[in-house]
């Protein structure tokens, strides 16, 4: 399940207004708010929901920016835990507040994992309304219909999105990710064309990604290639000719690539992409105990990664 996070992360910047506290201070608030953040990053959202919950009870009525803050972190939390009618609870409750295009989408995906698609549909077509040319909001709607098996009730929110007229290239990109998403990487090519040429960033690295589905691995690594040339050198670009050196058997090159992008900073899982495809690459070289020590390094630094254990169990027998 698949919580709109981007927004609810904004939140953390958020000065709230901890003023007008009923008989605390407003420190109290702030304090219980943070333990309620503190706890959600340890992915203990059972404690998390606790100290939310106290502290929206320390607000009063004149703070309702900050119970929208709150209770919004809540709504995550109890969508973590599969509370599906705390969710709904929460979520009418900062709706009480004023219209929230998040409140709107948590509720409406928790009316749906109960089943009670009429209310869903009725939540998601007001946040369509609140935000109609967002379009991650359009493919995380129709994602929720995906996990129910619905797709084609949530077709119609990827028409909106599609519909939303190409006004810059970050339209022409938002409109590539999706058909990307779907599988439909003539028409993510199509719509990644323009930005790429125009050297969009992420639609340049997005296109890479979409001649590799198409088995094209020349114009894939053409790509990343002038991504390093206009961006500088980045290791999610280098796991990209990875992947390329991969499809055409080069296996030296993929892991001289490889090292390159793992000596470089980058995210974690462009690291961790770079460090598994290392692995691929010493494994086709038929260099198993060098893949097999990578393999045990990654399961270190990885251990829940399920495509990294099925290498390291598979190495571990050769």
């Amino acid at each position: 399940m698949r919580i709109r996070f981007y927004k609810l992360a904004a939140v953390l910047s958020m000065c709230v207004l901890l003023a007008g506290c009923r008989d605390k201070g407003p420190s109290e608030v702030e304090l219980a708010r943070n333990e309620g953040i503190s706890y959600m990053e340890q992915a203990d959202y059972q404690n998390a929901i606790t100290a939310f919950e106290n502290a929206y009870n320390l607000c009063d009525e004149k703070m309702p920016e900050t119970k929208t803050d709150i209770s919004l972190y809540e709504a995550a939390c109890q969508f973590k835990t599969e509370d599906f009618e705390g969710v709904k609870n929460t979520c009418s409750r900062i709706l009480e507040l004023g219209e929230n295009a998040d409140a709107y989408y948590m509720r409406g995906a928790a009316f749906l994992k109960l089943g009670e698609t009429e209310l869903a549909k009725a939540d998601f077509d007001a946040v369509s309304l609140l935000t109609p040319e967002d379009y991650g909001l359009f493919l995380d709607i129709y994602k929720q219909y995906e996990e129910q098996s619905q797709s084609a009730v949530g077709d119609e929110y990827l028409q909106k999105a599609l519909n939303i007229p190409n006004e810059d290239m970050e339209d022409y990109y938002q409109k590539g990710c999706i058909y990307f998403y779907l599988g439909d990487y003539a028409k993510a090519q199509e719509m990644l064309s323009k930005p790429a040429e125009a050297k969009h960033k992420e639609a340049m690295m997005l296109m890479g990604e979409v001649y590799l589905a198409l088995d094209d691995s020349v114009h894939a690594r053409n790509v990343y290639q002038q991504y390093i040339a206009e961006y500088g050198e980045e290791a999610a670009a280098y796991n990209g000719i990875v992947l390329c050196e991969l499809a055409d058997k080069n296996y030296d090159a993929a892991v001289s690539a490889a090292e390159t992008g793992l000596a470089l900073e980058g995210s974690e899982s462009a690291k961790r992409d770079l460090l598994y495809n290392e692995i691929v690459a010493y494994e086709r070289k038929h260099d198993f105990e060098t893949a097999k020590a990578i393999a045990a390094q990654f399961m270190e630094l990885y251990p829940d990664d399920a495509k990294g254990k099925k290498e390291y169990d598979f190495l571990s027998t050769r």
